[in-house]
């Protein structure tokens, strides 16, 4: 299964990298002369033009073209790679005011292959040119007034999530449409827009606001629902505790260490959320007595839910995350990538031994792609078609 995807940033090439990882050929379609803008950031750690780390996480297992779709051969170029590759899946996150200019629109390139699927990630859905980035979409669909403390400024999320969340959706709903594809025989159109996507994962605050008119707002890293929730302090570190229910709490209180907090106040969740400060404050306090891995052996007897709070290289270090690790070789340069494995290893990730191809560089597979259709690539480039 062949896909072809005009791509940039992060949303598509994530939705992309997934289809690679389920052994789709997944050939990205760059403009020449620079490519995808991620190309050009972050550390050039390979000392190559157009191969800066930022590009590298979510481009693995793909092949890359460059094409000059603001030039009629470069689109009638592109209408052959749909026919005679053949594609199955055809993506882009240009915005839509450019689909037509581009040759791109799901009518034109429906014409060509009925069964296309065809997919678009826009920031505010197909009938909108507005410009968007992740931070933007976080702003508009209310994530950062979620995000922080109660008496700070509204705070981006630490991951592109409104970027990884469209991508995680567009892949669901191309599962769909291939799905509906093997039982009808016919194509479809795929429409994610970002805004939606973001939206659609705050069914909690979207209720809690719209129909029962509560105050949703930043509560740091405290729950609205359930206390004590929070981060602590140890002596070396952080930790983070969860108690869900009143169980949980009296196990905590019933210990010598937390026998000052065993109140009557605080027996039921209600009381500790009336009371959050002043037993966040007393929690802290204790925490600091001990060392992390002391807290997460006492809070696991008593069946507390507590994790430490990981640095990036302690959370790589977890046995649970080196035991999937998909790597990446580069020949030229004896570079190796390694990369989280998605959340259920594919037969196909299992069957290449968790290896995947390195990401390419810009317009790496053009004399192979383009050949094979009868092209001469030296010639397409002289032109300014590649």
């Amino acid at each position: 299964m062949t896909v072809l995807a005009l791509e940039q940033a992060t949303t598509l090439p994530y939705l992309t990298m997934h289809l690679a990882q389920e052994g789709m050929r997944v050939i990205r379609v760059e403009n020449p002369p620079r490519g995808d803008p991620n190309r050009w950031i972050g550390a050039n750690a390979l000392g190559e033009e157009g191969m800066n780390i930022y590009f590298f996480p979510n481009n693995a297992g793909k092949e890359a073209l460059t094409l000059n779709l603001a030039c009629q051969e470069g689109r009638e170029i592109l209408h052959a790679l749909i026919q005679k590759l053949p594609v199955d899946i055809f993506a882009t996150n240009q915005r839509p005011k450019d689909y037509a200019k581009l040759g791109i629109d799901y009518d034109t390139l429906r014409a060509l292959k009925p069964d296309l699927i065809w997919v678009g990630i826009t920031g505010f859905g197909p009938d909108s040119n507005e410009p968007a980035y992740d931070p933007v979409i976080q702003a508009r669909a209310g994530w950062m007034d979620i995000t922080g403390e109660p008496d700070g400024a509204p705070m981006v999320f630490g991951l592109p999530l409104v970027d990884l969340g469209a991508g995680e959706q567009g892949y669901g709903q191309v599962m769909r449409a291939l799905y509906l594809r093997e039982r009808t025989g016919k194509g479809s159109r795929v429409d994610i827009s970002m805004l939606q996507s973001a939206v659609s994962w705050m069914v909690s605050p979207f209720l809690l606001a719209n129909d029962f008119n509560q105050n949703v707002s930043r509560r740091g890293n405290t729950h609205q629902f359930f206390g004590p929730v929070s981060v602590y302090p140890t002596r070396d570190g952080f930790i983070y505790i969860a108690v869900g229910n009143d169980k949980q709490w009296a196990n905590i209180a019933a210990t010598n260490e937390f026998a000052h907090l065993a109140l009557e106040k605080y027996q039921r969740n209600a009381g500790r959320m009336a009371n959050l400060a002043e037993l966040n404050h007393a929690l802290a306090d204790a925490m600091q007595t001990r060392a992390t891995n002391e807290w997460l052996e006492f809070f696991n007897a008593l069946g507390v839910p507590v994790s430490r709070v990981n640095t990036m290289r302690e959370t790589i270090a977890e046995p649970a995350v080196q035991r999937n690790m998909l790597t990446a070789h580069d020949a030229h340069t004896d570079t190796t990538l390694h990369f989280p494995a998605p959340v259920v290893v594919t037969e196909h990730l299992r069957a290449q031994k968790m290896q995947i191809k390195f990401p390419p560089r810009l317009g790496e597979d053009n004399e192979k792609i383009f050949g094979a259709l009868g092209y001469d690539a030296r010639e397409l480039r002289a032109r300014g078609v590649i």
